[in-house]
């Protein structure tokens, strides 16, 4: 709460996105690292991304036309890299700023105020800023770690994720909050993070993304290394396939599960479990809403609320909302009605203990042949088949049907994965209409953040198959 709004920038951004958020966001400066270099050169995608960099004679005052408010590109580390301001430079000019500047800003900062602004990874077109505020933040992380997960003083509290990630970053600020310790990584290794885990007596562990858990598992040192000291993990087994959750219930018994459901428009987490729940809803459910936070779920046509395990679309109101779309309005008003609520888009449920399940997004809905099929159903069952690690279903345009279910398959290792396999495990557990007509295999995801980007993979399938909209 200093007076500056952070815009954290996605690592896997290229080119031409950081030049997109860097113009949409008014940024002014830009501060990045040499840290992890050896996966991600960010100097040189910095200077992709504004090719007028490298002629900067004074990086102290930056004037690039295509972004005209940037005055400085910071480069932390040892490296020297035309046009940027180095470590020592910067931190010379710090040195030039008194502590009572510093405090007269702090001042004039509002706890309601944007402390960042977060990108949504977006499935199509350029991603949307989210408003987050110092009160959204802090006190998600409070509620957290102080009341739902009761972390304590001497908390251990591990995740792999990135920090440009809300979920990470809540798991760091949480363990702050109490005066306990927080344990990342600059880039996932699954080896590195069963030693990290051992080494370190983690006490906590956030890991809410399939992909962590299926390389850790994968991995030749998972069954000796020791997760005793493990009490918690934020895991979201309740959409992973089943033998997921299983492994860790061998592995770490004691272990409590709990399930999070939530967005970046949300500060990230809007329900999770915790020590008051039966531990076994922590393999089933996402958990229930934070203190603070409403939910309700809707039928879209009528806005009338649903009644108990009945699926509509998941409304959201409270502090940890967003406060609009930086420079969309007309995405802002669609997104937020006259009374607070915030229309997710998700589809959800919440049974009769108050326990909240996702089951897709309406914009993850197929329409084949007037009949309504949500990928997340087709996926869930094509990963309960044993040679198939994950799975995920798109739409294809179709003269007769209109929409088609394809499904890309990420085989496990386990037995044969075979197309006209999968079609008939399908066909024996879902509705004809439901069965993936294509299915192609692949070793690695198109990824933003955290989420796989379903959109390039239809356009891959559709330029194949030499399909247009």
């Amino acid at each position: 709460m200093c007076g500056a709004v952070s815009v954290l920038m996605n690592a896997r951004y290229k080119a031409p996105e950081m030049a997109y958020v860097a113009l949409n966001a008014d940024l002014t400066a830009i501060v990045t690292n040499d840290v992890v270099s050896e996966h991600v050169d960010f100097g040189t995608r910095l200077n992709e991304a504004f090719p007028d960099l490298a002629a900067t004679t004074d990086p102290l005052k930056l004037a690039l036309p295509s972004t005209p408010l940037l005055r400085n590109i910071i480069m932390y580390g040892g490296a020297t890299v035309p046009g940027f301001v180095d470590q020592q430079t910067f931190d010379a000019a710090a040195e030039t700023v008194s502590d009572a500047d510093v405090h007269r800003t702090r001042l004039g900062t509002r706890v309601r105020g944007t402390a960042m602004i977060l990108y949504t990874s977006g499935t199509s077109a350029n991603p949307k800023g989210c408003l987050l505020s110092h009160e959204a933040v802090t006190r998600e992380a409070a509620n957290l770690s102080r009341y739902r997960w009761q972390f304590r003083e001497d908390e251990r509290a591990w995740s792999p994720l990135p920090l440009f990630h809300i979920a990470a970053m809540l798991c760091m600020l949480g363990a702050m909050d109490v005066g306990g310790t927080f344990i990342g990584q600059p880039h996932f290794d699954a080896g590195e993070s069963l030693k990290q885990i051992e080494d370190e007596r983690v006490t906590m562990m956030f890991l809410p993304f399939v992909t962590f858990h299926q390389a850790m598992i994968a991995h030749p040192d998972w069954d000796k290394t020791d997760m005793s000291s493990v009490r918690l993990q934020n895991s979201c087994f309740a959409f992973m396939p089943d033998r997921v959750g299983q492994t860790y219930r061998e592995k770490a018994p004691s272990m409590l599960q709990v399930g999070t459901m939530g967005m970046t428009e949300a500060t990230g987490i809007v329900t999770t479990g915790g020590y008051d729940m039966d531990p076994e809803m922590g393999f089933k459910k996402l958990g229930y809403p934070l203190p603070g936070i409403e939910m309700k779920i809707v039928d879209t046509e009528t806005g009338v609320e649903m009644p108990t395990d009945v699926r509509g679309e998941i409304l959201i109101r409270g502090y940890n909302l967003f406060d609009g779309y930086y420079k969309d309005p007309a995405k802002t008003e669609e997104a937020m009605d006259a009374e607070g609520w915030y229309h997710s888009a998700d589809i959800g449920s919440i049974d009769e203990n108050g326990h909240v399940m996702f089951h897709g997004r309406f914009k993850d809905m197929l329409k084949v042949g007037g009949e309504n099929v949500a990928a997340a159903e087709v996926e869930a069952v094509l990963a309960s088949h044993p040679a198939v690690r994950l799975a995920q279903v798109i739409g294809l345009p179709d003269d007769r049907l209109a929409e088609i279910p394809a499904a890309f398959i990420e085989p496990s290792g386990e037995g044969i994965a075979d197309p006209d396999e999968l079609i008939a495990y399908t066909k024996a557990r879902l509705a004809s209409f439901k069965v993936p007509r294509h299915i192609r295999f692949v070793d690695e995801w198109p990824m933003s953040a955290s989420k796989i980007q379903k959109f390039k993979l239809r356009v891959q399938l559709m330029d194949e198959l030499g399909l247009k909209d």
